[in-house]
């Protein structure tokens, strides 16, 4: 591209979905390790932005040894007569989009989340500044969204100028996500979908609703109708609800059909308030994941900062590569902070009388839309972490999830063989806790290999008054 012939390294939608391992990493930015980071987009005035101004604050890519991890705070200030308030978090999310576009630079999430990683190729090239990543994201903002007429940016690395500045990132966040909340998904004809993460997530597409937001916590339905509006032909588009298949579980006709041809029929339905069945798919930037814990019959919530084994056992990471890449994996749900805030949140399974475990943190930020009876009864890891202590604590604190136990049948889920998207729902056999009062039953298959549409384990009526 004759834009970048001043860039030492190609750029081009080639680069997409390119990954940066740790061995081959020059220097990275963010990540699970780095508490402070963030990106911001924000508004302003025509006569308050310099075009083509670049500040850095703090040390510069080439300051930084090999190998090293560090804080980052990306500031980008756009001006122009069509550019609104509205628009920065549409703006905002093509950073992640724009920064893959660099040859050897891997951009992974958005908001508070963000990873950035530099190959040793490219630094060596000659991609060391972060003066240069600014004019390549001036010139694809300005290229592809000609309504942008003014572009500064500030990138911060300086680790007490990051902290500082996180806090005023997270304010305009609570901000964008609040104006959004009122609006019910049965009061719209148009939902908005994204393939913004498709280059990871090949068979994934986003599905935005008023009462679901995307994943990735970044694009609300106003978002999504303010992007369609200003790149009708752009990454995120216009999505005809159709008609109402299933209300409890959030099926709808015009959504199946947008999934099944933007998936190229590798997805032909989805469940826009379940995790089972035909759950909606996950890509990679999902800020939680909403998990199925056979042994209580309930749902767990994890973030991705959070550090550490889940109450399952498992760490973040585990389950996020069991339930990225844009499968259907039955109770593995990618999801974002907003969607717990919603009516929607798990509708068809239950809703929060499902929940039986979350990181306080997390817990803290929700906390007004949980219930009133259920907040205490959500156990968190100052409570429980691991599954024995966590059966006696719900039952001490009649967790609704306690009488699910003494119901037959038992219908539990774990991962399917497959990495694929499976046409129907997989269920796999597992124990069935003791602590339901049945005594369990136990299937251990050695050296088998299975594919069943559904297995369903029968508990009989008389083994559930048991205790």
């Amino acid at each position: 591209m004759s834009m970048f012939k001043d860039i030492p390294v190609d750029v081009g939608v080639v680069y997409e979905g390119e990954r940066v391992r740790k061995p081959e990493m020059q220097v990275e930015f963010g990540g699970t390790d780095i508490p402070d980071k963030y990106e911001l987009v924000k508004a302003r005035s025509m006569d308050t932005v310099e075009d083509g101004k670049i500040t850095i604050i703090g040390p510069d890519i080439k300051d930084l040894g090999q190998g090293s991890s560090s804080p980052l705070g990306i500031l980008i200030e756009v001006a122009g007569e069509q550019v609104e308030q509205d628009l920065e978090g549409v703006i905002e999310r093509r950073i992640h989009y724009y920064c893959n576009y660099i040859e050897g630079l891997m951009h992974l999430n958005q908001r508070y989340d963000i990873w950035l990683r530099l190959s040793k190729k490219s630094y060596e090239k000659g991609f060391n500044s972060f003066h240069l990543l600014g004019q390549v994201l001036m010139r694809l903002f300005k290229s592809e969204l000609p309504i942008i007429k003014k572009i500064q940016i500030t990138f911060i690395t300086d680790p007490e100028k990051v902290r500082e500045l996180k806090k005023e990132a997270m304010k305009t966040y609570d901000e964008r996500d609040a104006k959004a909340r009122g609006l019910k998904d049965e009061e719209v004809d148009s939902f908005y979908g994204c393939t913004l993460c498709q280059s990871f997530a090949p068979s994934h597409i986003c599905i935005i609703t008023p009462q679901r937001y995307a994943n990735c916590g970044a694009i609300s339905w106003f978002d999504g109708r303010a992007a369609a509006k200003i790149d009708p032909k752009g990454p995120i588009f216009t999505v005809a609800r159709g008609g109402i298949v299933d209300s409890l579980k959030g099926e709808f006709s015009g959504v199946n059909q947008t999934i099944k041809e933007k998936s190229l029929g590798e997805i032909e339905r989805v469940y826009m308030y379940s995790a089972f069945g035909y759950p909606h798919t996950s890509c990679g930037c999902f800020e939680a994941i909403a998990f199925y814990i056979p042994e209580v019959d309930g749902f767990g919530i994890v973030h991705r900062d959070f550090k550490g084994q889940s109450v399952n056992g498992l760490p973040f990471s585990t389950m996020a590569d069991s339930t990225a890449g844009g499968r259907q994996v039955d109770g593995f749900h990618g999801v974002s902070i907003e969607y717990l805030r919603s009516t929607k949140f798990l509708q068809a399974d239950g809703g929060w009388e499902r929940v039986v475990w979350m990181p306080s943190a997390v817990k803290e930020r929700v906390k007004a839309f949980i219930p009133t009876e259920m907040e205490p009864k959500i156990l968190t890891e100052k409570d429980a972490s691991t599954l024995d202590s966590m059966k006696d604590l719900l039952k001490s604190k009649n967790h609704p999830v306690v009488e699910r136990w003494k119901e037959a049948p038992v219908e539990t889920a774990l991962e399917p063989e497959s990495r694929q998207p499976s046409k129907e729902p997989v269920l796999m056999p597992t124990l069935v806790p003791a602590a339901y009062g049945a005594g369990g039953v136990k299937i251990i298959l050695k050296g088998a290999k299975i594919t069943a549409k559904k297995v369903i384990l029968k508990v009989p009526k008389e083994s559930t008054s048991r205790g």
